[in-house]
């Protein structure tokens, strides 16, 4: 796929922590202040909110829905974490407003999007989380893991715990010839599309499936959704998945492999592999799709990390859903949304630059 050159100048930095309610009013000013819609105040906002997609998103979503919901009580708003692939399905088909991705639309879907909204799509990369590599192994409580390793593990060619690679991984560590289980998502996902794409770009030589949403091996264990996952590797001994880290609870979490360091996940290591990657081109004027650098020597970067989007229509058949969309992607891309957003799901908040680009989107969203 051909990339833009053009690197992102903002740091992905932490905002100010505020409340929600004051979020989503602020968010709500903005959206009236700039909006190409009618200019409603606040309170006259009502109808349905109608989003499908990843579960990644869950936590996050909670604290956006509460924020939104807050200021705008009449609007009926609602979010099915069916997984990015349904979601982008469910938009497509015109059963919702917008879909909740961790993965851009692909040619096809981005084709079959613009034939539903009648013309431009927005991708806004509003969610940046790192994916955790988790595990349940009696007597392991730390593990580091080369990306060769993992995708050893996760293509069945290393199967017990004491094999020598995960051993030369770990010289310190006593590792119990317990066979191992990888648990990888059942239902089409986003999650899993970063997922292969890191064992693509970073162990090509083992890995040689190209990225997918849907699992491209056989073997392991399969489980649906991101908690799915996460029950399963809890619910197992020598077991081992991957999940958006801010849902792996008390699994062990390993630190992977990156230049001559191990590197564990966390929201600015995440933020900092995307600040330098590049935006995807050829795509439409508020079509803002990242292809991830995951081949990164840098400790400061984590290289396992999930860039979940909301899409959505430029223009859409009524007023209210166009005003709906509007006043709620306002506050996701503020910068109280995303705190709320950290706050709540360990997230990186997204930089001036993106905000600004998504903003760009925003203020375009229109009926007719």
């Amino acid at each position: 796929m051909k990339l833009s050159t053009r690197s992102r100048a903002a740091v992905l930095g932490t905002a100010l922590a505020s409340t929600l309610a004051l979020a989503a009013c602020g968010a709500a000013n903005e959206s009236d202040a700039s909006s190409g819609g009618s200019g409603e105040s606040a309170a006259q906002l009502s109808g349905d909110l109608v989003g499908a997609g990843a579960s990644s998103q869950q936590a996050a979503m909670e604290a956006w829905q509460a924020g939104f919901s807050g200021e705008h009580p009449d609007v009926q708003f609602s979010y099915d974490p069916v997984g990015s692939g349904g979601g982008r399905e469910q938009f497509v088909a015109g059963s919702t407003d917008f879909a909740g991705s961790d993965a851009a639309l692909d040619d096809e879907e981005l084709t079959a999007a613009q034939e539903r909204c009648g013309g431009d799509v927005f991708e806004l990369p509003n969610y940046v989380s790192p994916i955790a590599v988790v595990y349940n192994l009696e007597g392991v409580d730390d593990l580091n893991l080369a990306p060769a390793t993992i995708a050893g593990i996760f293509a069945g060619q290393i199967t017990t715990w004491n094999d020598p690679a995960i051993a030369a991984d770990n010289p310190d560590a006593t590792l119990p010839d317990t066979a191992i289980t990888p648990v990888h998502r059942g239902d089409d996902s986003g999650t899993t599309t970063n997922f292969t794409d890191y064992l693509s770009q970073a162990a090509g030589d083992v890995w040689t499936s190209e990225p997918d949403g849907e699992w491209p091996l056989p073997g392991g264990e399969a489980a649906n959704g991101t908690s799915g996952v996460v029950s399963a590797v809890g619910a197992g001994n020598g077991t081992i998945g991957y999940a958006d880290a801010s849902q792996a609870g008390d699994l062990g979490v390993v630190e992977v492999g990156v230049g001559g360091d191990f590197v564990a996940p966390s929201a600015e290591a995440a933020a900092a592999v995307v600040e330098n990657s590049p935006n995807v081109e050829g795509r439409g004027q508020y079509d803002f799709a990242i292809e991830v650098d995951r081949t990164t020597e840098s400790a400061d970067e984590y290289p396992i990390v999930l860039v979940s989007y909301h899409i959505g229509c430029i223009r859409y058949d009524d007023q209210a859903t166009a005003d709906n969309v509007e006043a709620f992607l306002s506050y996701v891309i503020s910068e109280d949304g995303q705190q709320a957003a950290a706050d709540n799901a360990g997230s990186a908040p997204i930089s001036d630059e993106l905000r600004q680009e998504g903003q760009s989107a925003v203020d375009a969203i229109t009926a007719g």
